[in-house]
């Protein structure tokens, strides 16, 4: 694919400059990006920010910014965790609401894509199925197909950065449910949910008991005749107001420049502190959990049936509901909770074990996700085939064996944004580190006798079903982040950038990755010195400034 005609130079983008050397070829970037949801532009964001100089293009397989956030569409849509941690440190979340739905959320990363000028770096329609590392060459190559025209389409990049999340966007998870072809109503997947779907006096049934049902039942409880959650078994749901007092507080007394990390800390600190006590007293976290219920719920309501799982808190994630909107709609009447096995779909609705029929005009699966590592895309390292499980991830980020590469896995028990960002400030400060030293490859090195275990903790049914196709993690630092901010924090700003587990190589044919050398430092070929010291004037090549095409824009 030939890029597209170069616009005017955007502000901190330097332009191409005549004095410098032959360029790279059209379409080739210092670094891929894969994903322009939420952790995607927020790696453009941070890399514009830090690594000026440095080239890039994101690739997104559907036709808009958003991933996660735009999409799904189902009734009451909404950020499980604060918008001061959600949201990216370098933009401050200003809307009232800390917990945040999910056109707002869809709102916020678009302004700031457009605020920091990477909207215009992105290349919609292009999912990528494959990427080969070439030590020789110290590039990938990329292969991607256009979703809206089938196109094939050939990258190569220096460093490539994966942003495309950990579950399937195109079909979410549905269980075996007998009978099901016998029901006479309409089942839809939260996933899947269509955009006029009314169902106004309508008896509904969801089927499931994690975030996404939580979060349906009172929403959809606004209009639905009745709602209906029908669990196997519970799950723990924490209420928490909508709005952050303290932080309301902050923002009136102080400039969003102060107000704004100190409202990031305290809720990190918050969140961190309540897993760390799930973990080390969970009989202590039980009895709060319970307690809270407790005083939302009717009087004589059977909490421990409905609302007290198995497990201990944070084996499996809690789920939030702001302002107990879930419990409200159960103390109106307009929701209810059944925990029981469905023995078979009828033509009217479900017949549980114990023998009762729900009734239902509509059921909707809320039934969970497919995972999916690196959005699908399959990984070759000098012709040989990189099996994801057989990987190790080093600093939670990058892959053993694999050069070049790193890939956003945010955190489970706070909010995702947090991690993403720890993992976007690090590979800026990787870039740097290698062109002030010249070099052009890094690879974490496992040891062959490092324990490895699941990269996700959790005992989820969605992470338990695909756990073993992931990379693993090892039993400490490198080779394991805590799921602890502050501890992860210190670690990936301050800490060596250069350790016993990383190799860092110069490779014997690569052409510098902005396309010309550079005075200072040696290149391998020509034995011209050259420095990456300042990288302000580099030309940049011309397919990293040029728009995706206007058919593939939105």
């Amino acid at each position: 694919m030939r890029s597209q005609p170069v616009p005017p130079p955007e502000q901190d983008v330097p332009a191409p400059s005549p004095s410098h050397g032959s360029a790279q070829p059209a379409d080739h970037v210092d670094v891929l990006i894969v994903g322009a949801g939420l952790s995607g532009i927020g790696a453009a964001c941070h890399l514009r920010r830090r690594c000026p100089g440095k080239t890039f293009a994101i690739l997104e397989a559907r036709g808009t910014i958003g991933g996660t956030w735009d999409l799904f569409r189902y009734p009451g849509v909404r950020s499980d965790s604060d918008m001061f941690t959600l949201g990216y440190s370098f933009r401050p979340w200003t809307d009232p609401q800390a917990i945040a739905d999910g056109d707002s959320i869809r709102r916020y990363i678009l302004q700031t894509a457009h605020e920091h000028g990477v909207d215009q770096h992105i290349r919609f329609h292009h999912r990528v199925l494959s990427a080969e590392w070439s030590s020789e060459h110290a590039r990938w190559t990329v292969e991607a197909q256009r979703t809206d025209t089938a196109e094939s389409v050939v990258l190569t990049c220096g460093f490539l950065f994966a942003c495309s999340g950990y579950y399937r966007y195109d079909q979410g998870y549905t269980p075996q449910l007998p009978g099901i072809d016998r029901f006479t109503g309409r089942i839809v997947h939260p996933q899947q949910w269509p955009s006029d779907f009314d169902y106004t006096g309508k008896k509904v049934v969801v089927v499931g008991s994690g975030a996404t049902a939580v979060t349906l039942v009172p929403a959809m409880a606004e209009k639905a005749a009745h709602v209906t959650m029908l669990q196997r078994s519970p799950s723990y749901v924490v209420s928490l107001p909508s709005r952050d007092g303290v932080t309301d507080a902050l923002r009136r007394w102080l400039p969003p420049r102060v107000a704004y990390p100190l409202a990031r800390w305290k809720n990190a600190l918050i969140a961190t502190l309540f897993f760390q006590l799930s973990r080390r007293a969970p009989g202590v976290m039980k009895a709060l959990v319970r307690k809270g219920a407790t005083a939302q719920l009717p009087a004589g309501y059977d909490v421990d049936t409905h609302f007290g799982p198995r497990y201990n808190p944070w084996d499996q994630r809690l789920c939030l509901v702001p302002d107990g909107d879930l419990f409200q709609a159960i103390r109106n009447g307009r929701a209810s909770i059944v925990t029981d096995h469905i023995e078979t779909f009828t033509e009217h609705g479900i017949r549980l074990a114990s023998g009762t029929d729900l009734e239902a005009d509509i059921v909707v699966t809320a039934t969970g996700l497919n995972l999916l590592a690196i959005g699908g895309m399959s990984l070759r390292v000098d012709g040989a085939d990189v099996e994801l499980s057989d990987t190790v991830a080093y600093k939670g980020m990058m892959l053993s064996g694999v050069p070049n590469f790193a890939l956003t896995l945010g955190y489970t028990n706070v909010s995702w944004t947090l991690k993403a960002d720890l993992v976007s400030q690090y590979v800026c400060r990787l870039l740097n580190h290698m062109d002030q030293r010249g070099y052009q490859i890094c690879t974490p090195i496992a040891p062959d006798t490092l324990q490895r275990q699941p990269i996700i903790d959790l005992q989820s049914g969605y992470v338990l079903r695909s756990v073993n196709e992931l990379p693993k993690q090892g039993p400490a630092t490198p080779w394991r982040l805590h799921q602890n901010y502050p501890r992860d924090a210190l670690f990936m700003r301050r800490g060596p950038l250069q350790d016993a587990a990383v190799q860092f190589s110069r490779a014997p044919t690569a052409a510098p990755a902005t396309g010309s050398p550079l005075p200072g430092l040696i290149n391998i070929n020509t034995q011209e010195s050259f420095s990456c010291a300042d990288t302000s004037s580099l030309a940049a090549p011309p397919s990293s400034l040029a728009p995706p095409a206007a058919s593939a824009r939105r």
